[in-house]
């Protein structure tokens, strides 16, 4: 772990050049709408190592599966997030001599990610070999208000001499993924055109058809003054090369003369345009772009993201390092995922880099839909269950690949409904995702009081869960009881292993919540009850078969350690606590061989643990703090999504030393490069785990019958803190100090609460005070 960016408030800085922390930084400053996004690669040529990467959602590419021993059921291919087009390009050559910040000595450097605004900047000094000196800045944005559309502004002064600045805008789409199976490119140019202030570049991917046109425009000034224009002449060359297209301008300067480029750039594609109609598509939202100019762009994107923090913000007092790290973690949710296109979900890395293909995981239900539930209106995170609704007949697909006569399988690993994940113990054997998506509809449903999602589009999905759990588990006589054998739970460091509890217990939830959903609709909607059992053609014998499995469930446990087990077998291991580990020893995951790694108790992440937290209104504080005691020391928390389950448990259990250390590890895992891995992409399903271990944890947000409860408590590290969510319609502001509550309701719509298990209700733009023993309002 390196810490090398300025702790503040609202924004992330780095303000020197190192070469060796690039590829951090360059996944740290990334910018992204939802709809596109990409990496924090400098405009100018480098030439040192970097990881470029422009990405458009949902596009993608479905490289060929690539193992040593292909298995039956095996998924054809890997879906590969593309690095498309490079739009951000502007090259810079000085009397000949190509600005390169890998060729040249670099001062004064300072980037700075503008989160409260939403705005990339950079600043440095250039000296190049022969000792001409160039001040550079640049400020770009990814625009939230125009979805297709980027916009730069980059000027460079030359400091120390007169001479020819040659200036290249361009376009680039010869690129590759790095994590190509391969080595392949996966674009094919369809048309392109420069001109000498623009030019657009239209590429389709080999497979799929995935169109995506660039089109880009600027204007250059010289001391405020337009080239080309009355005062300034310039020479001017447009340049086509294979999938590639700029515009070279040679510009005449003197000392501390100043040239500003402002860039505009429109992104569009065939999943929301016709074929036909790209290039028009571009430039018509080029054009509008450009006419409004950048400064009143800038000030719109500004005043999105001031819409944006107005719902979502997190304030801590006392604790900058903290309230960085969850800033940072609401801006990269927000700039990854929007919820506009049912079609879209939540890449792991989101625009950030390619690991793990940019495909949709059940992350997205256990850890994304509680952020975007609280902090946007209900139809963000509806749409992410309609995503998966619409998914149902790939899902059953998958199911019969593998062998079941019936139910649904999701994928671990999906862009468009169908598995893609190429490893055998988790493609086959981690099927608890079938758990977090049934969970996700109970918690949207929970939450939000729309128990018309059931009859809509939740039951279908539960019904078709139920019945693979079904198919899934079998009766073993000698126990009298329903087993599973032959899984991977979230602890990813057990392979192939029988019983999972966590596997087990949200197979027999899901079936349990799916009766109660059935039983709903049948009491308060008997013809759409009536139609979908028609649709699902359920048979009596089916939901009696899920009774007698809910009933005869095992679950393996000790009842001298008074825990439930991980899984059959799972106290013959050697129980070696994290802290007796050899610091040379760890991460296990890039010091241990995997032979070594499974043999071990270590728990790479929540297991029985994600269990008590899901069904934590099951299971009472003396059952959890068991459990908690005996499985987090030993476990290394080498997932990402490990610390913020820990955190919120700890908060519920008292333990604030361990809720804080947890906290701080989720919050700054990318910020510090906790991992070793932020080079690759930022943890950007995790993140909202991160807010998750705020309100929910030191919160203690739960919702019981309908009404929203809190438990508020500090860590003791903050001075006071507050956080925002949306209820049913309310919007609340939470105040925490360790003297008292502070409730705002920012709506003219009640909000009926329990804070300590007091009940209150928070009329419309009021607020109530509340300590362990009173109320005021």
């Amino acid at each position: 772990m390196k810490q090398y960016l300025t702790i503040d408030e609202w924004s992330i800085i780095e303000e020197s050049f190192d070469p060796q922390t690039q590829e951090i930084s360059e996944s740290v400053f990334s910018l992204g709408n939802g709809f596109m996004g990409g990496r924090a690669n400098f405009e100018e040529q480098y030439s040192g190592s970097s990881l470029q990467g422009s990405y458009m959602a949902g596009v993608y590419y479905p490289d060929k599966t690539r193992v040593g021993w292909w298995k039956n059921g095996y998924p054809e291919y890997f879906a590969k997030v593309l690095n498309s087009t490079n739009w951000i390009g502007i090259n810079i050559d000085i009397e000949g001599t190509p600005l390169d910040l890998a060729k040249c000595t670099v001062s004064d450097f300072r980037r700075v990610l503008n989160m409260k605004e939403g705005t990339l900047s950079r600043s440095f000094t250039a000296t190049l070999e022969d000792g001409k000196q160039v001040k550079v800045e640049s400020i770009r944005f990814v625009s939230m208000t125009r979805q297709e559309i980027g916009a730069i502004r980059y000027s460079i002064i030359p400091v120390n001499f007169a001479g020819n600045i040659t200036i290249t805008p361009y376009l680039d789409g010869d690129v590759k993924n790095k994590d190509s199976n391969y080595d392949e490119k996966f674009w094919n140019e369809v048309e392109k055109q420069a001109a000498p202030e623009g030019g657009h570049l239209t590429l389709k991917t080999k497979k799929l058809d995935f169109h995506v046109t660039s089109a880009m425009a600027f204007d250059i000034l010289v001391n405020g003054e337009k080239i080309n224009g009355e005062k300034i002449n310039a020479e001017a060359e447009s340049i086509e090369q294979e999938k590639y297209v700029a515009s070279k301008t040679n510009v005449t300067v003197q000392t501390g003369d100043q040239i500003v480029i402002y860039k505009y750039v429109a992104n569009v594609t065939s999943r929301n345009h016709g074929l036909g109609q790209l290039v028009e598509a571009a430039q018509t939202a080029l054009q509008a772009a450009k006419e409004a100019g950048f400064v009143p762009l800038l000030t719109e994107q500004i005043e999105a993201w001031r819409e944006k923090w107005k719902e979502s913000d997190i304030i801590i007092e006392g604790d900058v390092s903290a309230q960085q790290a969850i800033r940072f973690n609401i801006f990269q949710l927000n700039q990854t995922y929007n919820g506009e296109d049912d079609r879209l979900n939540i890449g792991p890395k989101g625009f950030t880099g390619e690991k793990y293909g940019g495909s949709t995981y059940w992350d997205t239900e256990a850890y994304c839909v509680p952020f975007y539930l609280s902090t946007a209106d209900s139809s963000i995170a509806r749409n992410l269950l309609i995503y998966r609704y619409k998914h149902l007949e790939k899902a059953k697909e998958n199911a019969r690949k593998l062998g079941f006569a019936k139910g649904a399988l999701y994928p671990m690993v999906t862009m468009n409904g169908e598995e893609c994940h190429n490893e055998w113990e988790i493609t086959f054997e981690e099927i608890h995702r079938n758990g977090a998506i049934a969970y996700a509809i109970y918690n949207y449903v929970n939450y939000t009081g729309d128990k018309a999602y059931l009859g809509q589009y939740g039951l279908e999905v539960l019904v078709e869960i139920s019945r693979f759990w079904e198919e899934r588990v079998h009766y073993a006589h000698r126990k009298d009881k329903y087993v599973m054998l032959g899984v991977t739970g979230p602890n990813e460091y057990e392979n192939n292993v029988n019983n999972n509890w966590y596997t087990n217990r949200m197979a027999s939830w899901t079936m349990e919540y799916t009766l109660e959903a059935l039983d709903y609709l049948k009491k308060n909607e008997s013809t759409r009850y009536a139609e979908l059992v028609d649709k699902l053609g359920l048979k009596e014998s089916e939901t009696a078969k899920w009774n007698d499995i809910i009933a005869k469930m095992y679950y393996p446990a000790d009842e001298e350690l008074g825990i439930f087990l991980q899984q059959d077998g799972f106290l013959d291991k050697e129980i070696i606590q994290v802290k007796d580990l050899a610091p040379e020893n760890l991460p296990l995951n890039q010091k241990w061989s995997w032979d070594r790694i499974l043999r071990s108790c270590f728990i790479k992440q929540a297991d029985v643990l994600q269990g008590l937290f899901f069904l934590g209104d099951r299971y009472d504080l003396d059952t959890k703090k068991q459990n908690f005691d005996f499985y987090e020391p030993i476990t290394v928390h080498e997932s990402s999504l490990s610390p913020c389950i820990h955190s919120i448990l700890a908060c519920e259990l008292g333990y604030k030393d361990k809720a804080y250390e947890m906290y701080l590890r989720t919050s700054r895992l990318d910020l510090d490069n906790y991992n070793n891995d932020t080079e690759d992409g930022l943890h950007s399903t995790s993140m909202a785990g991160t807010w998750m271990s705020i309100v929910h944890g030191f919160g203690g947000l739960r919702v019981h019958d309908g009404r929203l409860a809190l438990s508020p408590s500090n860590p003791g590290h903050w001075t006071a803190y507050s956080f925002k969510i949306m209820f049913r319609g309310s919007r609340l502001k939470v105040s925490v100090s360790d003297a008292q509550v502070t409730v705002t309701n920012e709506t003219d719509i009640p909000a009926s609460i329990t804070i300590y298990d007091k009940e209150y209700t928070v009329n419309g733009l009021s607020s109530i005070t509340a300590d362990s023993n009173s109320v005021t309002v």
